[in-house]
């Protein structure tokens, strides 16, 4: 028994039975995995449902053929012997977990299942003595590893090119609609209408200090208002939008992050060594916004300068003035 897996086998010390157990249980896994992808993508990705579907029941087909073969040779008894049971063999992710990251995210998630279904099939091919049972495992270690080719021909089948770019069009405005939107309109709002009352701050006391802990009150408040806000005043089920939940993580953690990265530098006890910094900091913040706002807004990138670079400096230049006066 591993030392560091209590309670696990390895693979190595498993029988020819058990091994054959094994591959029948994650084919039967794999075929509820690609169901659930299925599931979770049908409303909003039929085509790629369809898919998703034509692999599961393939993943059923080897593992009735794997059951054959048991049966044939040990008879019609199998035992539950599952991944987690073993030490070191793969695990597949939650479906949630990766379901939540997009659809191209899955489709690289399909990809590496199958990767990890050929290696299993290549260590169990050589372990295997029996002719028939060599011969099954090799066929399923060759189809693992076409695959890709098999899910390329399922696609060309249930998933034309245009349906695929319509698609993943889709996918991209979603993402636009519940991270990036949010999280710009966060960041552009703790970038700038922090600006003014941190300098202010600074300039007023010339303290680092006091400027650090003003800074932190208005990064953090600010933070925790637009999350709120973002989260209470849509819940995104007429507007398309997305989780309220995640738009409001979102816009929440980005305006605390663009209200902290020009208050951050105030940890620097010299005053103006870190308002030199400070001032840096936030025309590189101002700069990223409006590539952001060109990247995936499409917005004119010499529009997005006008709007959040000369704003910003403008209300960088206010709270100077006020601070100083």
């Amino acid at each position: 028994m591993p030392r560091f897996f209590p309670g696990r086998r390895r693979f190595a010390d498993l029988s020819e039975q058990e091994i054959l157990a094994l591959a029948i249980s994650s084919e039967e896994d794999d075929a509820y995995t690609y169901t659930d992808y299925a599931e979770t993508l049908r409303k909003d990705y039929p085509d790629t449902a369809k898919v998703f579907d034509a692999m599961a029941a393939q993943e059923r087909g080897h593992a009735t053929s794997l059951t054959r073969e048991y049966e044939r040779r040990f008879g019609a008894h199998v035992p539950l012997i599952r991944r987690e049971s073993i030490a070191g063999y793969y695990h597949r992710r939650p479906v949630w977990a990766v379901a939540n990251l997009g659809i191209e995210r899955i489709r690289a998630e399909v990809g590496r299942m199958e990767d990890e279904s050929a290696n299993f099939y290549l260590q169990a091919k050589k372990k295997a003595t029996d002719p028939g049972t060599i011969k099954l495992l090799e066929s399923l270690y060759q189809t693992e590893l076409q695959h890709e080719e098999i899910a390329g021909s399922l696609a060309d089948r249930y998933l034309p090119v245009d349906k695929r770019a319509e698609e993943n069009e889709k996918a991209r405005r979603q993402f636009v609609l519940t991270w990036v939107q949010p999280g710009l309109a966060g960041l552009m709002d703790g970038s700038v209408s922090t600006l003014a009352p941190i300098f202010a701050t600074a300039f007023a006391t010339q303290n680092s200090h006091t400027t650090l802990l003003v800074g932190l009150a208005a990064a953090v408040g600010a933070g925790i208002s637009m999350g709120f806000t973002e989260a209470v005043h849509d819940d995104g089920v007429i507007s398309g939008r997305g989780s309220p939940i995640k738009r409001g993580i979102a816009s929440g953690v980005m305006t605390a992050v663009g209200g902290l990265g020009h208050a951050l530098p105030y940890l620097i006890p010299e005053f103006w060594t870190a308002t030199v910094i400070a001032i840096i900091v936030v025309f590189i913040e101002l700069w990223a916004i409006a590539f952001i706002q060109n990247r995936f807004m499409e917005t004119p990138f010499w529009r997005s300068v006008m709007q959040v670079v000369l704003g910003g400096a403008l209300v960088l230049a206010a709270g100077i003035f006020i601070g100083g006066s």
